[in-house]
């Protein structure tokens, strides 16, 4: 008998930009694999059309029982040409853990990487639309709606995710606005409303990362199922398949 349960679907991404109103712009098809023991697999093929350069990303990012992540492979087109490959290993104690890559690409040839961090880490960003939903699991729900910094480590600080893959710490605020339902082409979702906020001097990447407003299903799978993100980026995604 199979003892995991598995979610596929897909998502449209879109442009709010005046020139490219509502036009698709990428997409990214998505599978979970929510084992027996508690522990999560996401899996993410993900296509950006627009801006150049394109970016093809596929992505196989593993999370334990406990909610922390495990490990992570990526793998990068950048404009048709191989960006780079990386594996990422994350051990944690009761005092932080350790988080290892093993990477390769044109621009860094073979690299390896230990980072050490003395406190829990809310998981990684691993720049997949369904895996930042995912990431909302990290906000303690008891509290009500609410706001707090979440800590997480990268394969790429850049907006897009399209640089060769190493690690990078990013300190960002989730905030959770509250309960809403939520139709879309996939289908009518009861949903909770996050915002992920850049308030850093530092900025993600460097620069300061448009506020990201997202819907995720309201129960224990967290799928995404719309949002976008303003400023420079005014960028649109809505779940338009799923299947679970």
């Amino acid at each position: 008998m199979i003892a995991h349960r598995s979610i596929r679907g897909k998502i449209r991404y879109t442009s709010k930009k005046p020139d490219m109103l509502d036009q698709e712009r990428g997409r990214e098809w998505f599978a979970f694999t929510h084992h027996g023991d508690g522990s999560v697999v996401i899996r993410a093929h993900c296509e950006i059309d627009e801006p150049a350069p394109t970016v093809l990303r596929d992505v196989i990012y593993a999370i334990g029982p406990d909610g922390k992540p495990q490990n992570l492979h990526v793998h990068l087109m950048v404009g048709d040409t191989f960006m780079g490959s990386g594996w990422f290993n994350a051990t944690h104690s009761d005092t932080g853990g350790t988080i290892e890559c093993e990477s390769f690409g044109p621009s860094i040839g073979r690299l390896s990487q230990t980072v050490t961090f003395d406190r829990a880490i809310d998981g990684m960003g691993t720049h997949p639309i369904v895996s930042d939903g995912f990431m909302t699991r990290c906000i303690d729900l008891s509290k009500g709606p609410h706001r707090r910094a979440i800590r997480a480590y990268l394969p790429s600080p850049d907006h897009r995710g399209a640089t060769p893959p190493m690690i990078a710490e990013v300190v960002i605020d989730m905030e959770y606005i509250g309960e809403e339902t939520v139709t879309v082409a996939a289908g009518t979702f009861a949903c909770r409303h996050y915002r992920y906020i850049d308030a850093s001097e530092h900025g993600m990447g460097g620069v300061t990362h448009p506020t990201y407003e997202m819907w995720v299903t309201a129960d224990e799978d967290s799928i995404f199922v719309q949002g976008g993100v303003g400023g420079y980026m005014q960028t649109w995604y809505e779940l338009v398949e799923l299947d679970r």
